[in-house]
């Protein structure tokens, strides 16, 4: 694997940052998950933007324009040899001293990671996943703004480490008025009816790339779209219920907190979903 660090490739052995960088020392830092299908990488152009979202959000500047990025990408893809996979954008603070002051590093850190990722197992695809929900809240929008995709992912893993504790892959996190916020790592989605319902982007959901993929799908299927503050009482009592994600992609759920979600199998807008999302992402992107 050739791994991009500050525009030279190094082999995966050698790919190293420095220990006073403040991306490992405080999580400093902000990344993007990125999938690339059929030789194509998928709605790149809104991750950078996204990244350069976050970055602005944490006054980090990104030594690297937009299009200097998209190109970088594009080639440690080909320099990989990677035409189905997963990238992994970071932008780090850079090198810096062991005090807090982001003002004492340098120059921010670029580094892209092309490989590949398997989140969840097949079966969870095929006949849906039980979650859970934790007691760990989302992060407050006035503390780390869940809108950031920040390398400080403590809040989540916490979250996760409760979810592997109860057995579960995922689990469901709620914001600090008991509204659902959103899962350790993927959006959530509820359908009632002929609608598809999402916590909106203010009760704590990250501005997720997939989850405006699926939100466009389900209005030309000529679903209602809403974006309601969403109780546990909503996720139980669903018709179905699943989760989406650039590593996760579309996965059904069928059992939340020990309540069967529908008729407890992957429901067939869901199902209907998933196809279309996997045709729409083998079928466009950045040329690799």
């Amino acid at each position: 694997m050739k791994v991009f660090i500050d525009g030279k490739y190094y082999d995966e052995k050698n790919a190293k940052v420095s220990v006073f960088d403040h991306g490992l020392l405080y999580g400093d830092g902000i990344f993007e998950g990125i999938r690339a299908y059929n030789g194509r990488v998928f709605r790149l152009k809104e991750h950078i933007d996204r990244l350069f979202y976050s970055a602005k959000a944490i006054l980090l500047e990104i030594p690297m324009s937009r299009a200097e990025i998209t190109r970088a990408v594009v080639e440690t893809c080909r320099k990989n040899k990677l035409r189905d996979g997963y990238i992994r954008l970071i932008v780090t603070r850079g090198v810096g001293s062991l005090g807090l002051n982001p003002n004492r590093c340098e120059r921010p850190s670029i580094i892209i990671i092309a490989g590949k990722i398997k989140l969840y197992p097949q079966e969870m695809y095929d006949n849906g996943m039980a979650i859970v929900t934790v007691a760990t809240t989302r992060n407050l929008h006035n503390a780390v703004n869940p809108a950031i995709k920040s390398l400080n992912y403590l809040n989540n893993i916490l979250a996760k480490i409760e979810a592997n504790n109860a057995g579960c892959e995922e689990a469901i996190m709620l914001n600090s008025e008991g509204f659902v916020a959103e899962c350790t790592g993927d959006n959530i989605f509820l359908i009632q009816g002929q609608r598809l319902l999402t916590p909106p982007l203010s009760a704590g959901a990250l501005y997720g790339i997939t989850r405006g993929v699926v939100m466009d799908i389900a209005r030309q299927a000529g679903l209602e779209v809403t974006e309601p503050n969403l109780t546990r009482y909503d996720v139980y009592n669903a018709d179905e219920c699943f989760l989406t994600g650039t590593a996760a992609e579309v996965i059904p759920v069928v059992k939340v907190d020990g309540r069967v979600i529908g008729t407890g199998k992957p429901g067939t807008v869901t199902r209907r979903i998933l196809e279309r999302f996997h045709q729409v992402a083998n079928a466009s992107g950045e040329p690799i």
